[in-house]
């Protein structure tokens, strides 16, 4: 990647991305929405507890990147959104494994089409897979496949948003997890990330209602 993103502002164009994809009818988004969507503890690794002038501070410069934009639809609230389609002509199965890879860090096939069926539906793992080459294949590439890590039997994948991962640090055992496989576990976190999904939309519809009448 030419342009390089730190891990905010890798954090606000994920967020704004997942959000126009799961809650359309929000986006774009405020910054107080924007702000509450970043601080997610659901869909996120790590949870982070960003602030007004870190989210403007990244706002700021993802718009000078050209990766976001002030909305012209927001009314009296200021509103946000990325412009990742315009830029990259990305389909909606990309936008959706990028999203994933933004938010939660490098991921298996399995962890992608799983987590990211919220945003977009993956008919199978090869669907998945065939989205990651293209990606991997785009001059410059967007996507790099990590060295396996020891005791894993699958490879995971990481975006190149935030330029060229430490593949030293990518190849370090992962800590152990308890209970089953990974794909058990990332369908149970989704269950629970997928009802936070509905209430955090419902909070944020009535903070914008309440807004409209300030």
């Amino acid at each position: 990647m030419d342009v390089t993103l730190n891990g905010i502002e890798l954090r606000v164009l994920g967020s704004l991305i997942e959000k126009e994809l799961t809650t359309p009818e929000y986006y774009p988004l405020s910054l107080n929405a924007l702000v509450n969507a970043c601080n997610q503890k659901s869909n996120r690794d790590p949870v982070l507890n960003l602030d007004e002038a870190e989210v403007t501070g990244a706002l700021d410069s993802l718009r000078f990147k050209q990766f976001a934009l002030l909305s012209g639809t927001g009314g009296r609230v200021a509103k946000y959104r990325h412009t990742l389609v315009e830029k990259f002509r990305f389909s909606p199965a990309e936008l959706s494994v990028l999203c994933e890879l933004m938010l939660r860090g490098p991921q298996t096939v399995g962890e992608l089409r799983t987590r990211g069926e919220r945003m977009h539906p993956f008919a199978d793992l090869a669907e998945v897979e065939s989205v990651l080459q293209d990606l991997m294949d785009r001059t410059p590439s967007l996507v790099v496949r990590l060295p396996r890590q020891p005791g894993r039997k699958e490879s995971r994948y990481c975006q190149l948003f935030a330029g060229e991962p430490d593949l030293s640090e990518a190849a370090a055992p992962e800590a152990p997890r308890s209970g089953g496989g990974d794909d058990r576990i990332a369908k149970l976190e989704q269950e629970v990330a997928d009802l936070r999904e509905e209430v955090a939309a419902l909070r944020l519809a009535m903070d914008e209602f309440r807004k409209s009448f300030e």
